[in-house]
């Protein structure tokens, strides 16, 4: 929908909200920027296309005719035209918080803030301050943002992937159908094209930007998609040990997670941190700059020094 366009129907709506009695044709002719005020026919074709739009989405326009007039009259009642108050239980405002946080943490902290406030303003109260509810699940993927938006336009994604425990990284053409939380990392689900077959990819293996592919609605979610259970069923790669140097006097969550601390040379200690994901390890590392060094195995050293490399850039 082009600007001029939007800016017309949304002027209609604040039109006939804002009358108290009925409005001709003419009159909102008038009173609406962007209709031709010189062709009839070119107004009238236009006019019959956006009260058709916006009653298609849901914005009650009534007709009113006035038998001691020749044109019929148009109006949105606010009653019909406003939501009911929202009411929620104390348990489902700590929810609607918690999720806030949680797309906050995703790149949508503008609409996430937006909402929260008209709930306030609405005397919903949705803080989480004194709440039992604890945020545990992270969506600072970089390719979340991109991910979320193919999956609500239904839109094909491309992305290099690494595979787990291997340096090779893979070109990947995938339909997107949903995007799961399970044991505080997040998962794409969805149809490889490469490989014709449902797959699941796990966001922190994503490397690079995420490109889109042909237009919205290209493809339909298969009916009746348990998505969490797609996610559960996949195995997860069995935990591995990272020997890590620490500088000494420093990276005390490190040493706290470590299983194991030993002296080492000079004014470092060697530390024993068990992982999964060579990605997530290296975004943990390299947030400790000079004071923690990956000394084995090779690939979460590999991926250390790659995160450092761009952050360099």
């Amino acid at each position: 929908m082009s600007r001029r366009k939007t800016e017309r129907l949304l002027n209609l709506v604040i039109c006939l909200l804002a009358t108290r009695r009925p409005l001709s044709a003419e009159q909102i002719r008038q009173a609406v920027p962007g209709y031709d005020p010189d062709n009839d026919e070119a107004f009238q074709r236009m006019f019959e296309r956006d009260k058709n739009e916006l009653r298609e989405i849901g914005i009650p326009i009534e007709v009113h005719k006035d038998p001691w007039e020749d044109d019929p009259g148009y109006r949105i009642v606010r009653e019909a035209y406003e939501l009911p108050e929202i009411t929620l239980e104390p348990d489902e405002a700590a929810v609607i918080g918690l999720a806030a946080q949680v797309w906050q943490r995703a790149s949508l902290a503008e609409a996430a803030g937006g909402a929260l406030l008209k709930l306030t303003a609405g005397g919903v109260h949705a803080d989480l301050a004194e709440s039992p509810l604890e945020l545990r699940v992270d969506t600072r993927d970089p390719a979340f943002p991109a991910l979320w938006e193919a999956v609500r336009d239904r839109r094909a994604v491309a992305f290099d992937y690494r595979s787990a425990g291997s340096e090779s990284v893979l070109r990947r053409t995938v339909e997107p159908w949903g995007v799961v939380s399970r044991r505080g990392r997040w998962y794409l689900a969805g149809h490889d094209r490469d490989r014709g077959a449902a797959r699941v990819f796990r966001l922190s293996r994503i490397t690079g930007a995420v490109s889109t592919l042909g237009r919205p609605g290209a493809f339909t979610v298969p009916e009746g998609l348990d998505l969490r259970a797609m996610v559960g069923y996949q195995e997860l790669p069995n935990e591995r040990v990272a020997l890590v140097r620490v500088r000494k006097g420093t990276c005390l969550g490190l040493r706290h997670a470590a299983q194991a601390v030993r002296t080492g040379l000079g004014e470092w200690d060697e530390a024993e941190v068990t992982f999964a994901d060579p990605e997530r390890l290296a975004g943990w590392l390299a947030s400790l700059g000079s004071d923690a060094v990956v000394v084995d195995p090779p690939d979460a050293r590999e991926a250390v020094i790659r995160r450092l490399k761009g952050a360099l850039q």
